[in-house]
């Protein structure tokens, strides 16, 4: 796609006017909305970054790991909202490229401690520009201020919802 937009598809053939006005109330509930734009900043993250062979989970694992040396997978699952089995899987496919290691807590030998490898490290620095080309372009209809204003918007819902979630964010002061 190469940052040029989609031209529109046609839109589905409508049954009754009482069908086309329940998909419209779909289309209209802010859910729906966070989940379409969620799989759109998904889309773009991988268009991004496809030569790096990450995802955006992964991603995101390495920049915690990167940022808190010494969290173990529970931590790392609280800061980024994940759960641990899907942490777990995530971590085990870094661990197995050589991108993070898993050593034994220096006090408690049932914790694991992860860290970036050498060649993780390297690969999250070269990484850093693809994803901050994803965030642009995913950013790129909206004004500076209207991007600010969205993400002060989303932080109030995520901050006012989160104890909501199975797995509350355990984030640094902004």
């Amino acid at each position: 796609m190469n940052g040029q937009a989609r031209k529109p598809r046609p839109a589905p053939a409508q049954g009754s006017a009482a069908e086309a006005s329940f998909l419209a109330a779909i289309y209209a509930r802010p859910g729906f909305k966070l989940r379409r734009a969620h799989q759109i900043a998904l889309s773009v993250f991988a268009e991004e970054c496809r030569s790096f062979e990450v995802t955006s989970t992964q991603y995101g694992i390495l920049v915690a790991v990167s940022e808190w040396p010494g969290l173990d997978q529970v931590g790392v699952a609280q800061a980024l909202g994940l759960d641990r089995s899907t942490t777990g899987m995530v971590v085990g496919l870094l661990e197995a490229r050589g991108l993070l290691r898993r050593d034994r807590h220096a006090t408690d030998g049932r914790r694991r401690v992860l860290s970036l490898t050498e060649e993780g490290a390297r690969l999250l620095e070269a990484l850093a520009p693809a994803a901050e080309r994803a965030r642009d372009r995913l950013l790129a209809p909206l004004s500076p201020e209207e991007a600010q204003t969205l993400t002060a918007l989303l932080d109030r819902l995520m901050d006012h919802h989160d104890a909501l979630v199975r797995v509350p964010l355990m984030r640094p002061e902004r």
